[in-house]
This record gives structure tokens, C-alpha cells and sequence, in this order.
């Protein structure tokens, strides 16, 4: 065998979000890409602020030695420090730079967290419907995923969070705004989710951990103000990124900053450090990283976004679709009439529009439509999606 047994195993599990994407570059050299409608990768549409591209003329144009040197593992402490001040002045914390950890993305902050903090066989509660890599970031460190249930509405259950407990919970993991159904957690859900770990955690005298991704913070709609995750518990660590908020994925950068109060801080962030470089990381991307403390309050237009959003809901409500409407991210997590979410994906695929089924992200009987594609893109679509559906009726 070329491959390891476990790897060869989860080839056959792998993300349907790249099977689709591929599957994309097939189509288009088929058909043509104007007549293929690629729903199926979360990858932004917008092109990056134009500070952006001032700033990084700049960094690249700056011949002092050392630019592109080896930095700390935990990242530039003046990007660091940066990053602490912007989180102090939307937080009611005080954060320092020693809080901060720059990572390659917010995969690579996840990971790195649960590195630091799984042995094997502790257990990690995910809320689903729920980002699909989840499952291969807990086993690659011995760790075990536990899928609880949501409300109807995708809200957080606090009772399914409670019964999933057992003595080998070490995390709880949550997407927050969420991908794939763009729910926005509530501020007293997230309290209430402090409150329940906070009594879990005393009972067994030893911290069960909240870590909570949200790469879609920015990219929120209709004036919700989105919640801080400091706010609900102490225990708690934020893994996000650049990628959506900047357009920016294909750069790789984003960070962990571990509550200000957390216990046992410097070992914690002592072991953050460690697997950061352990991991084959070594340090987030130079030029990234300088970078960044120009651009912490810079966004790209949301309400380009929210058009979109609308325009889709607008077409696929009129032809009958059903769907909680996204309240962050670019996505939107509609109803199948089967059961069998992959056999209506199929379907949509033959009328070349590319989704994602919902039973890769523990959402079985939905589709994931990533919306962030162009005006005519959605509108060509548009149709199809009605021919298919009139089909199951």
C-alpha cells in the first residue's frame, strides 16, 4: 500500500468541498466555464481592500535585512502586540501580546490548539451542522469528535451539549458565524455555554475547553452585532483568520489569542508556541504577519455579500426551496426534498450547478450553496435550481 491505512481510509472521506471544486474544473473545460455555476468552495469573490495592495508594495520594497528572517514561533511581537490592541478595543479584556499566537490560517490555529491540548482519546463536542475538516483535526491527535444536535434553527442545544459530557470531554469546539448554515450564536447562548462548562469544569476540577472559530466575524448581516466569545468563559481560546474578512485564503494567516484570564496562561501559551513549530509550521508567513497590523479594522464590502444573499433567497424562495436565512458568512444551508442529499446534489450537478451535500458537514437533507460568486453566475443558476426541484415533487 502507497499510503498509510488510515490515510487511504479517509481519501474515501475527504472533504466534498474539493471533490466538487474539482469536479468544477472538469465541467468548465467541458462546457465552458460561463456555463458552469460552481456553488461548491467557500472561496471569496471579492478582491482584497485596496490598502491591501498599497501596504504590501510597501513591505515588499523595504530592503532592511531580515525582512524575510525566521521569527519567534509564536510570530513578530510588534504583530502580536497589534493584534492584543485591536482585541482590547472590542473586548472587555486587556490583552497583551503574550496572548496572542500567529498561525498559518485558521486551520492552522485550530490544529495547533488541539495539539496543545488533546491526549488520546479526550473527546471534542461539535455542535452540527458543522466545518467538515473538524473530523481529521481531532484524529490527527488521537482525539475522539462527539456530534451533538442543534436546535431547528441551527441554535446551539445547550441540553444536547450537556448530555455529551462524560469524563473524557476536553473541548468543546464551535464555528461561530457558522459554516455551512451561516447561523450567528447569540450572546446568552454563548453564556449559557460558559455557564454549563463553568459548572463541568469545577465538578471535575479540571477546565473543559471552548474554542471557537470564526474566520467569518466581519461578515455578518441585517446589524447583528456579533459576540465575543470572552464574554461567555474563561476557558476559552479564538482561532480565525484573514481569509474571508480580507479575501485573502490562498496567504495563510490568522492567529490564536487565548483569554487574558485563562488558567495556567504560561504553560498554555508556552504549548501553543511549541506545536506551532512542532507541526511543521515553524512561524506564520513573514510578509503576512507584517502586514497585518495595518489592516486589523479593514473589511471587504459586506453589503456586496448581503445582495447576493438576497438575490439567491429571493430566486430559490419563489421556487420553493426551504431554508433558514444566513445571518453571517457566505453560505446558504437549503432543504432537500429526499432524503438522500447527495442524489439530489447529483442532480443539480446535471444541470451543471455545483453545491455540496449536507451530510459531509453532519447536516444530512441540505445542501451547502456557497454564495460568494458573481451577479450572473446566481442569476444563470437560478433556473436550474427550479428545474431540479420540480423534479421531486
Amino acid at each position: 500500500m502507497s499510503v498509510s491505512k488510515k490515510i487511504s481510509t479517509s481519501i474515501e472521506s475527504a472533504s466534498w468541498v474539493r471533490k466538487m471544486f474539482e469536479e468544477g474544473a472538469l465541467r468548465k473545460a467541458q462546457y465552458g466555464s460561463e456555463n458552469v455555476f460552481d456553488f461548491s468552495l467557500g472561496n471569496p469573490n471579492l478582491e482584497p481592500p485596496a490598502k491591501v495592495k498599497t501596504i504590501l508594495r510597501e513591505l515588499v520594497s523595504n530592503n532592511s535585512p531580515g525582512v524575510h528572517a525566521y521569527m519567534p514561533n509564536a510570530g513578530f511581537i510588534e504583530t502580536r502586540q497589534a493584534v492584543a490592541d485591536y482585541l482590547s478595543n472590542v473586548n472587555d479584556f486587556s490583552f497583551d501580546c503574550e496572548d496572542i499566537v500567529m498561525t498559518v490560517g485558521a486551520a492552522g490555529a485550530t490544529n495547533v490548539v488541539l495539539r496543545a491540548i488533546l491526549d488520546p482519546g479526550d473527546e471534542v463536542i461539535m455542535p452540527a451542522p458543522y466545518f467538515m475538516e473538524y473530523n481529521f483535526y481531532i484524529a490527527n491527535y488521537g482525539g475522539v469528535p462527539v456530534v451533538v444536535t442543534t436546535k431547528p434553527d441551527f441554535s446551539l442545544d445547550l441540553f444536547a451539549i450537556e448530555n455529551a459530557i462524560t469524563s473524557n470531554t476536553r473541548a468543546v469546539l464551535i464555528n461561530n458565524p457558522n459554516n455551512p448554515t451561516g447561523k450567528v450564536y447569540r450572546k446568552d447562548e454563548l453564556s449559557q455555554l460558559g455557564e454549563l462548562l463553568t459548572l463541568y469544569s469545577q465538578r471535575r476540577g479540571e477546565p473543559i475547553y471552548l474554542i471557537s472559530d470564526e474566520p467569518y466575524s466581519k461578515i455578518i448581516y441585517n446589524g447583528l452585532v456579533f459576540p465575543s466569545i470572552f464574554d461567555a468563559y474563561t476557558e476559552s481560546f479564538l482561532v480565525t483568520s484573514f481569509s474571508k474578512d480580507l479575501s485573502l485564503p490562498g496567504e495563510r494567516i490568522g492567529y490564536i489569542a487565548v483569554h487574558p484570564l485563562i488558567a495556567e496562561k504560561e504553560i498554555i501559551i508556552g504549548g501553543l508556541t511549541l506545536c506551532n513549530r512542532i507541526l511543521g509550521y515553524v512561524n506564520a508567513p513573514a510578509l503576512m504577519q507584517r502586514l497585518v497590523p495595518f489592516l486589523l479594522e479593514e473589511c471587504v464590502d459586506v453589503t456586496l455579500y448581503q445582495r447576493k444573499r438576497d438575490f439567491l433567497c429571493k430566486g430559490l424562495e419563489a421556487a420553493g426551496y426551504r431554508f433558514a436565512l444566513p445571518e453571517g458568512t457566505f453560505y446558504l444551508f437549503p432543504e432537500t426534498p429526499i432524503p438522500d442529499d447527495l442524489e439530489f446534489v447529483n442532480s443539480l450537478m446535471e444541470e451543471n450547478i455545483l453545491t455540496t451535500p449536507g451530510s459531509g458537514f453532519g447536516g444530512p437533507g441540505h445542501i451547502r450553496i456557497a454564495f460568494c460568486a458573481d451577479d450572473k453566475t446566481i442569476e444563470k443558476a437560478l433556473p436550474g435550481f427550479a428545474r431540479v426541484l420540480e423534479k421531486y415533487r
